[in-house]
């Protein structure tokens, strides 16, 4: 769900896109899901605070974002634009499956329907859900590990997860490439109900920051519009922090900071 991001996303723009701080060497026997978990709290973990930029670019023209996240695993998230002016102050809460945003133009908080987690997150390649981080990988997919092979990122887990029937989620199915030494992410393709490949998402610039090893940048391309993209950058990370009760309330939404 201010580039001080998180998708969160990427979101989740974002970009999407996390039960030690420092990952154990990657062990032979391991199934798809102890991967995935890996992964999934290295890039996350229990908590995290986080500045992110989000560039969305264009043909004609390009704008970036700048945007600070907290999030609390999948269940509480909340986002506030610090730049450019003319968003800035527009935020972001989610709790479980509600999510609210305050536009500070017209003074009001708006309700978003689950219908729209899925819409670009302000106007970018991510949706809401990647920001909001909504969607675990491990709780709303089944997961096989398909092979592992050598890629320009280094030795790498193939990964295929199914979406969970019940699973509130718009992906049938996503493939996902993690780097066997340290459970890095270095890829994603995501697939609709036609088995039609929708978006890729790479990540690059693998460094440490926040006391962790991961890519601090996400590129997001969608297939019908190979000549656009959306990066997210990570410009400043903590994980597993306290986070007060008092970020996630809607009168959170309305403060000045």
């Amino acid at each position: 769900m201010a580039m001080r991001i998180a998708a969160v996303a990427a979101g989740s723009f974002a970009l999407a896109l996390v039960a030690a701080s420092v990952a154990r060497p990657a062990q032979a026997q391991e199934s798809a899901l102890d991967i995935v978990q890996q992964m999934e709290e290295l890039t996350r973990g229990s908590t995290q605070v986080a500045t992110y930029r989000l560039i969305i670019v264009r043909p004609d023209w390009e704008r970036t974002l700048q945007f600070d996240t907290w999030s609390e695993g999948t269940h509480r998230s909340f986002i506030r634009i610090t730049a450019p002016a003319k968003e800035r102050g527009v935020s972001f809460l989610k709790i479980g499956r509600e999510m609210w945003q305050y536009v500070p133009r017209i003074s009001r908080i708006i309700k978003l329907p689950p219908s729209m987690m899925m819409q670009s997150w302000m106007g970018s390649g991510f949706t809401n859900d990647d920001l909001a981080r909504e969607s675990s990988l491990v709780r709303d997919y089944e997961h096989t590990l398909a092979a592992t092979i050598d890629t320009l990122g280094g030795r790498a887990y193939h990964l295929s997860l199914v979406t969970r029937p019940e699973a509130p989620v718009a992906w049938a199915r996503v493939e996902f490439w993690v780097r066997t030494d340290d459970y890095v992410p270095l890829k994603a393709e995501f697939f609709n109900e036609r088995n039609e490949r929708v978006r890729t998402l790479t990540y690059s610039d693998i460094r440490t920051i926040g006391g962790r090893t991961i890519p601090v940048r996400m590129e997001l391309v969608e297939d019908r519009w190979p000549d656009r993209k959306t990066v997210m950058i990570v410009d400043e990370t903590r994980f597993d922090v306290p986070i007060g009760d008092d970020i996630f309330t809607q009168s959170n939404l309305r403060r000045r900071r």
